[in-house]
């Protein structure tokens, strides 16, 4: 690899910075959402349920498309981000994780409902018993003995937004040192026919997700949760 691009190390950080923040977003989101669609009785669970799966099937420029106009300085989002910040949302690094986070979230939600639905019901209904309030259950029993969900949740997270591409492009376009991830510059490299370059971006992310993802077979292989106890 003798001609490696000058802004490599300045790409792999903002995609690290993307996915760092984007990760800490989505677990504070996902694990309040991800109680409610499990216990909720709520009519509307099953349309919550539905539009957090969304992003799943759906296109990254088609959501990446949608976010652009609901963010846009005339839209009422993008027009309370203005009046707040004195900039547009579009084509910044909040822009960036604002559409991380919406696209990445089913990956987030998911592995932690499936962990929540896990947790034994026996626990619940013993602390229930003596008079624990429901939000020293969650915080005692549920989020302990979920755990291996909620890392598993975040290692995911962290891997879909590190490969990111359609959705980063529409939203932050390419501006360098401020929305040009690895995968955007991995796409300017292989356009200048520069592979070198391409290489090295690529080699970088794949040992990014091999090592997240080896971490997710591991916390789901060896998940043995120690019954918690109510503090």
């Amino acid at each position: 690899m003798g001609n490696l691009p000058p802004d490599l190390w300045p790409a792999i950080g903002v995609t690290l910075k993307l996915a760092s923040c984007t990760t800490i977003l989505l677990l504070l989101l996902a694990m309040p959402l991800a109680h409610w669609l499990v216990h909720s009785r709520n009519p509307l669970r099953g349309l919550v349920d539905l539009l957090v799966s969304l992003p799943i099937v759906l296109p990254p420029t088609v959501i990446g498309f949608y976010l652009l106009i609901l963010m846009a300085p005339h839209a009422p989002l993008g027009s309370v981000w203005q009046s707040l910040v004195g900039s547009p949302l579009p084509f910044s690094f909040a822009g960036l994780v604002v559409g991380s986070v919406i696209y990445s979230l089913p990956f987030a939600v998911q592995p932690i409902q499936t962990a929540f639905r896990s947790v034994e019901p026996g626990l619940i209904e013993a602390a229930i018993a003596v008079g624990a309030p429901a939000r020293r259950v969650y915080r005692s029993i549920v989020i302990p003995s979920s755990w291996h969900g909620i890392a598993s949740a975040a290692a995911l997270a962290f891997a879909h937004t590190v490969g990111e591409f359609g959705v980063v492009l529409m939203l932050g376009g390419n501006i360098p040192g401020k929305t040009r991830v690895a995968s955007i510059a991995l796409y300017d490299q292989v356009q200048q026919l520069n592979y070198d370059g391409a290489n090295a971006f690529a080699l970088i992310l794949v040992v990014i997700s091999l090592v997240l993802l080896a971490l997710v077979a591991l916390i789901r292989r060896n998940h043995a949760v120690d019954l918690p106890r109510l503090r």
